[in-house]
């Protein structure tokens, strides 16, 4: 009776502490359930793979509850190679550790573990995924694809440090960026005579030391949430994706080709990717700085990256990509990324004496690299072939291609925005003013008008120099039109194109078809970081809304439905695969468009002078079946809210749209009008009056607090 009451005590006790979880969870915002980072830069497992168990292993699930030890053990050769693969749940990125209670071993050595790290089931063998000894080469090269550890027969803590335990020999890769982990007993015939492949080994615990930027609710001081469930959680998944990237620079924990610099050592950048290449690529930032600016507010790991490639720029004007191959990799376009990106970082952070810096640096990318590749008879960039690699995808193109082009015009008017607002008028005008040059050449040069889109430019593959290609792409489309080089017809049509000749259900694909390198398919190529571009086009582009929505479903929804699921990735390939393979990052920075996608054009919020003193508030209310949609983004001055709420009254929709911005700030407010031949519009319940026909109502307001109505 006595063992009874006690239960019944338990159960009460139990029930009272969950009550009390919930109601401590209810005192949150409701959007903290979506964050995706581990509570504490201490990460431990959350399973073990079902079927993934082989040969002689004991306790198992020891390694995940902490009941007691996991003990691998084999006594023969002939006998199975005792295995376990972990799941951590979700990628991670970090380094491993092992809490070891000892080894029994043979007179051959020790008994050997390795260890091998995959971001998908997909991808893990008997070999990581990806290595950082797979980009090494010489004394760098210190594994073969897996990392390895000699048990001592003692209770002791391992953890996975990027090197040897003696000599040459049971060396580790260190950091790994992963979801599954796979162990097993054996040892390399390279590590003997310390290890051997009998034995047995007792693992008592296992973990993650975190050594991301930690994305714990209370980092994030911008946040997005809407009545579509999906579309929220792919917000926060974004944001996750860009934490794991977000990480300190060290020469053992990144690309090995030539990429340690003394400059960046020990601070805050923003790698590329989680597993690979960590390294600091400017192209990236054009994307995974503005979801890190819009969730935490963390523009350090950006400027660090951005003034690393200043003081590296060539007398010429050209800006190195990144750190690798010692600054020298041939990126054609990346000098324009690094344009984009500072302004970026001005517009939304307020860091003029960034500017100040580097303003000569920027004059030289805009006044001196670009016009010397310049034709002075078309007017247009044209890259040589002999250039090398091009841009952002390493693609084999030159000539007058669309994409370097429209991609310089964005630059050219974005810093002349830049510019005027700093009181550089002169420099505002010039670059004004050769941006809408090189437009009218772009739609002169390179429209093909049998169906409405711009060419790529450049020979096809065995193409003679000088040449067209029949062919398109999604870059330089895209970019054209939120560069302004095309009107809203022509930019309606374009994007009807590429929606009927590119769609897949994972996505638009970046060609129209593969002639520019048959074999790899690139019109079943999706690229997130791209789609971005074309996606924030529909956005703009009146009427193509709904199809922006679309697209975001299939893109992202592929991502998070698919094996590593929440965090974004590098490129799909045909049919919905990781494009290449075991190499692709699976977590990467460029491909979380969907943040500033959903708080830029949802919830309508940008930047229009340095630091948000003036801004633009246009939400997209239709189209994509919202009811509602709200958020906050983080300014200098104090954060911008927004909040949207659809409604259906008798005599049709309402509209009801609260907004907060920064006393001593103002800007512009695009007030949809749904639809309706004559609304009724009021402004913190004053009339607003509306022309026939209108669609969208620009209202010039200050700061504060503000409240539109629109009903019918």
């Amino acid at each position: 009776m006595a063992f009874t009451t006690f239960v019944v005590f338990f159960i009460n006790f139990a029930l009272s502490f969950t009550s009390s979880l919930a109601t401590a969870r209810d005192k949150d915002p409701s959007w903290h359930r979506y964050v995706r980072s581990p509570v504490s830069k201490i990460v431990k497992p959350t399973g073990i793979v079902p079927d993934s168990i082989v040969g002689n292993v004991s306790n198992p699930t020891g390694l995940i509850h902490s009941l007691g030890a996991t003990v691998l053990s084999r006594s023969n050769e002939g006998d199975l190679l005792p295995t376990i693969v972990v799941d951590f749940g979700q990628n991670v990125v970090g380094i491993l550790r092992l809490e070891f209670g000892g080894s029994q071993n043979t007179s051959t050595g020790l008994p050997g573990l390795r260890l091998a790290f995959s971001e998908t089931l997909e991808y893990l063998s008997d070999r990581s995924d990806f290595t950082r000894s797979d980009n090494a080469n010489g004394d760098e090269k210190l594994t073969n694809g897996t990392d390895q550890v000699a048990v001592k027969n003692i209770n002791y803590t391992w953890t996975d440090f990027h090197g040897c335990e003696e000599d040459t020999k049971v060396c580790s890769d260190g950091l790994h960026g992963f979801r599954y982990v796979k162990i097993w007993l054996e040892a390399l015939p390279s590590d003997a005579p310390l290890t051997s492949s009998l034995g047995s080994v007792s693992i008592s615990g296992m973990s993650l030391e975190w050594s991301a930027y930690l994305g714990i609710p209370h980092t994030f001081t911008g946040w997005f949430e809407c009545s579509d469930q999906n579309l929220t959680q792919w917000w926060y998944d974004g944001v996750y994706t860009v934490d794991m990237g977000t990480d300190t620079f060290f020469a053992n924990e990144t690309e090995p080709r030539g990429a340690s610099s003394p400059i960046l050592e020990g601070k805050q950048v923003l790698f590329d990717g989680a597993k690979r290449d960590r390294d600091p690529y400017v192209g990236d930032l054009a994307v995974a700085s503005l979801t890190s600016y819009m969730s935490h507010d963390f523009a350090e790991a950006t400027r660090n990256v951005l003034e690393d490639l200043a003081l590296h720029q060539r007398d010429d004007g050209w800006i190195p990509p990144a750190s690798i191959n010692n600054y020298t990799l041939p990126l054609f376009d990346y000098p324009l990324w690094w344009v984009v990106c500072s302004v970026d970082l001005v517009m939304y952070t307020g860091n003029t004496s960034y500017a100040d810096t580097y303003w000569n640096t920027l004059v030289k990318v805009l006044d001196g690299y670009y016009p010397s590749n310049t034709n002075s008879t078309t007017g247009l960039l044209d890259k040589t072939a002999d250039m090398g690699y091009g841009d952002y995808a390493f693609l084999p193109r030159s000539g007058p291609v669309t994409y370097y082009n429209a991609l310089y015009v964005h630059a050219l008017s974005y810093a002349s925005r830049l510019a005027n607002s700093l009181g550089r008028g002169d420099d505002a005008a010039r670059w004004s003013s050769r941006a809408g040059a090189i437009g009218d050449a772009l739609l002169s040069h390179n429209l093909d008008q049998s169906v409405g889109a711009f060419y790529d430019g450049g020979p096809c593959s065995g193409g003679a120099a000088g040449t067209i290609c029949d062919v398109h792409a999604q870059d330089g489309n895209a970019i054209a039109i939120l560069a302004g080089v095309t009107d809203e017809k022509k930019s309606a049509g374009i994007l009807d194109y590429w929606q009927n000749a590119t769609s897949q259900v994972y996505g638009n694909a970046f060609y129209d078809s593969s002639v520019l390198s048959p074999g790899d398919h690139f019109d079943q190529r999706v690229y997130a970081f791209i789609s971005y571009f074309e996606i924030a086009a529909r956005f703009t582009t009146p009427g193509k809304a709904s199809s922006a929505f679309d697209e975001i479903r299939r893109l992202y929804g592929w991502m998070s439905a698919h094996d590593p699921g929440i965090t974004m990735w590098e490129g799909i390939g045909p049919n919905g695969t990781a494009y290449e393979g075991a190499f692709t990052s699976m977590a990467h920075g460029w491909s979380t468009g969907i943040v500033p996608l959903l708080t830029g054009y949802v919830l309508g919020v940008q930047p229009e002078s340095p630091g948000f003193k003036m801004w633009k508030l246009c939400p997209v209310v239709e189209g994509g079946g919202l009811t509602w949609a709200r958020g906050e983004v983080p300014t200098p001055q104090g954060k911008i809210a927004v909040s949207w709420e659809m409604g259906d009254a008798e005599s049709g929709p309402t509209l009801v749209l609260e907004l907060e911005t920064p006393e001593g700030s103002s800007g512009t407010v695009c007030v949809p009008t749904l639809g309706i031949e004559s609304p009724k519009i009021t402004l913190d319940g004053s009339p607003i009056q509306a022309l026939p026909g209108q669609t969208l109502i620009t209202v010039n307001v200050s700061g504060g607090k503000h409240v539109f109505a629109i009903e019918s």
